[in-house]
């Protein structure tokens, strides 16, 4: 249901038994659970959402939750029913990571955000834009070793992220 004929981008996620995946294009996502049978599992629809429509990537689980873009609206959806707990325009159509609480955003219009990984609401924590290199910014942030990884085109950029004491 979920796959499309021009492009599915997006690692899906597996969490004990379940694999939630989604693409771009107009298509949607879904929650597929493994039933053992004998000698055999097979999978079982748990559902199909058009609440997360994502076409660059950076899908992540968190406490229960699904952080990513639905086409341009940061979403975070729950992932046992897949309806959406809030949605937010954020830093516009990109891709994102999870490290430490937060969210690290990245649009393709070339501007980085931080937000808090909370199902409540969206929480920024701040924002700036990157150099603009005259393409789209598809990149996914990378969190690693207390640094903030950010490529786009032939610049990659590093940025110390650790807690100043």
């Amino acid at each position: 249901k979920v796959a499309n004929s021009t492009a599915n981008i997006t690692t899906p996620i597996l969490s004990k038994n379940r694999i939630f995946y989604t693409t771009g294009y107009d298509t949607g996502c879904a929650l597929l659970e493994f039933v053992e049978g004998g000698n055999e599992a097979t999978l079982r629809d748990v559902y199909f959402s058009r609440e997360m429509i994502n076409h660059h990537g950076g899908v992540v689980l968190v406490n229960g939750y699904i952080y990513g873009f639905s086409n341009s609206t940061l979403t975070c959806l729950n992932f046992d029913n897949g309806k959406a707990v809030w949605k937010h325009r954020s830093v516009g159509k990109g891709s994102l990571t999870y490290a430490d609480g937060h969210l690290y955003l990245l649009s393709e219009n070339n501007v980085v955000g931080l937000a808090e990984a909370s199902a409540t609401g969206y929480i920024e924590k701040g924002r700036f834009k990157i150099k603009n290199e005259g393409y789209s910014s598809w990149a996914h942030p990378v969190v690693c070793g207390g640094r903030l990884y950010i490529r786009n085109q032939s610049t990659l950029t590093s940025f110390n992220i650790q807690a100043q004491f």
